[in-house]
């Protein structure tokens, strides 16, 4: 180890050796993923610093953790035994930002919303926003092709990435993609990267597609008294052709939760709320939303009367894993069904927490078939552990056995990695191992997360 500090040190990379400090930054917000013990930090301040640190590493077979804001719910950057943790948040500036091209260049540290607050200027905005927008930085959100509130109408992160700058395990750097509008010269290892949780190659410049900011949105919120009835409402309103920009569910758990952590006069005898927006004709694609709302069965449906107070809404929306976290460790689940069985897997979830006996919230990227249940756990008590681990198995068994998927939007990491090889067939699986000694030969990016060996 001694020669490894040596080495980063020499190549002016200022390891950092505290235990204390390696402790603090061996964790992402994944509950229940213990870390491994890394043995430095190397703190990135340009693409010269990462093809250092990954030449170093390579050569004498160390692993690399790659690492941003570290919010990650699925254990993709914590820390595995003998690591170089390699922390990209100090890269963050914005590069440039082209409004009659409609992109901006920018380090992977850059937060989310400083993409957009920086476009405003022009009229523009970068459109993914998961619901860590204000914390998550560009590289972590692209590494787990994250998703967000917003997805519904204007799609997940792989959908804006137009061109990457990207480390490999050998510390030679690659460009992919491009900066313009088309483009179909060659592979899409763009789309490789995305989602690749830092296995493949470090992201260290990315280029990103911008869009005009919608000219007007309209919210409104629907009160039900089943969470079906919610699923059924949603089901209507995907096959009606309406195009909300915005359908979210938040149950009667995280009601609840939310009002505690908060007060704003939220519903918390219903059992759930759907919260509905739309940015084209609002006002049409609402009325018609709000009528097949009713028709589904809703108690109460109100629109917000000002941005104000649909701002409110949605940020209440957006507080919903720290409100869970105040009743105990959230074991954070995601999985996405066909919107067809969105009504059928939300009575799956509260039927599973029913069955073992354990705290299960339900929030939903609705208009997705995008679940997030959120089961309460208290790790000092094995029984309550096993429980919510039971539970949070059968509702990945239930989404596959629906056509879904283990993960709409958090990613694999270190959470789900043995589930992979239930949801991928052989040849597929494979495929991607192949793909990983590829660019990986020595195992030394992310090792452990994503695939199983």
């Amino acid at each position: 180890m001694s020669d490894l500090i040596s080495a980063l040190g020499e190549a002016g990379l200022d390891p950092v050796t505290d235990p204390d400090i390696l402790a603090a930054h061996s964790w992402d917000h994944a509950g229940l993923v213990p870390p491994g013990r890394a043995v430095a930090l190397v703190r990135a301040r340009s693409t010269e610093a990462v093809s250092a640190t990954l030449r170093i590493a390579s050569a004498s077979g160390t692993p690399v953790v790659p690492q941003g804001a570290r919010t990650g719910l699925a254990g993709a950057a914590t820390a595995v035994d003998g690591a170089i943790l390699l922390d990209l948040s100090p890269m963050d500036r914005i590069l440039s930002i082209d409004p009659v091209n409609r992109f901006a260049v920018c380090q992977p540290g850059v937060l989310n919303a400083a993409i957009t607050h920086a476009a405003a200027e022009y009229g523009l905005r970068y459109s993914p926003d998961p619901g860590s927008w204000q914390i998550s930085t560009i590289g972590g959100n692209i590494a787990t092709a994250a998703g967000g509130m917003c997805c519904v109408k204007y799609g997940t992160t792989p959908e804006y990435v137009l061109g990457l700058e990207v480390v490999l395990a050998s510390g030679e750097v690659m460009r992919c993609g491009r900066r313009t509008a088309k483009g179909v010269a060659g592979y899409d290892l763009v789309r490789l990267f995305c989602g690749s949780e830092g296995t493949l190659g470090v992201i260290t410049e990315a280029t990103v597609k911008l869009s005009p900011v919608p000219a007007e949105r309209l919210s409104l919120a629907a009160v039900f008294d089943t969470t079906a009835d919610a699923g059924r409402a949603v089901t209507a309103i995907m096959a009606s052709g309406a195009q909300p920009s915005l359908l979210e569910l938040i149950d009667n758990v995280h009601l609840r939760a939310l009002e505690a952590l908060r007060p704003m006069g939220l519903p918390t005898e219903a059992a759930a709320l759907l919260l509905a927006a739309s940015d084209a004709n609002p006002v049409a694609e609402l009325t018609a939303i709000e009528r097949l709302c009713e028709e589904a069965g809703a108690a109460e449906v109100f629109r917000a009367t000002d941005a104000e107070e649909a701002d409110a809404l949605l940020e209440s929306r957006r507080n919903a894993y720290h409100a869970m976290e105040r009743l105990g460790t959230v074991l954070v689940d995601d999985v996405a069904v066909p919107r067809s069985r969105l009504a059928e897997a939300l009575d799956g979830v509260q039927a599973a927490a029913e069955r073992h006996g354990v705290v299960i919230g339900v929030i939903a990227h609705a208009g997705d078939g995008n679940l997030h249940p959120n089961i309460v756990v208290h790790p000092e008590d094995p029984a309550s552990l096993a429980a919510g681990r039971a539970a949070f198995d059968e509702i990945l068994d239930m989404a596959l056995a629906m056509g879904g998927t283990i993960t709409g939007e958090h990613g694999v990491g270190m959470l789900k990695r043995d589930w992979l090889a239930k949801e991928l067939d052989p040849v597929n699986l494979s495929v991607q191992r192949r793909v990983k000694d590829a660019l990986d030969p020595l195992g030394i990016l992310n090792p452990g997360k994503v695939l199983a060996r």
